[in-house]
């Protein structure tokens, strides 16, 4: 496993050790907050993942065999979701984004403390970040 990825993993589980649910909460709204907008070209309905109860987008682009990732959603706490992923899997190869899981949500107890809707919309993100890598290696496949 590359070793940008566990540590970008670490940085994210030290930010949210030792926090109730509330100030996890909290946490995510500041997250959601900080994220950077979306340009407007981007804001479209191929953009848009499909499973996240607010509106959520999600634009992918790559560079030198890199996936990057911005996300932007109407609600804070979505937002602030979307995060906790884009933060991780951004700057990372296809082949990571298909085959490591966010397994680091588990220690974060973020998932315990979620509603239903939150929880499949975050599963909705990651889902569309995996879609986005399989995209990429098709591309590059069909161009060599």
């Amino acid at each position: 496993m590359d070793s940008s990825f566990l540590k970008k993993q670490h940085q994210l589980m030290a930010l949210f050790a030792h926090q109730s649910p509330e100030a996890q909460y909290e946490e995510l709204i500041r997250l959601g907050r900080a994220q950077p907008r979306l340009d407007a070209k981007f804001k479209h309905p191929a953009n848009l993942v499909k499973g996240c109860q607010s509106l959520m987008y999600l634009h992918c682009h790559f560079e030198q065999g890199r996936l990057y990732f911005v996300g932007e959603s109407d609600a804070l706490i979505s937002a602030g979701l979307a995060a906790l992923l884009t933060k991780v899997y951004s700057g990372e190869t296809a082949e990571t984004v298909l085959k490591q899981q966010p397994d680091y949500l588990d220690s974060l107890s973020i998932k315990a403390n979620l509603t239903p809707s939150r929880a499949n919309g975050l599963y909705s993100i990651h889902l569309r970040m995996k879609q986005d890598a399989l995209k990429f290696l098709v591309e590059m496949r069909d161009v060599t």
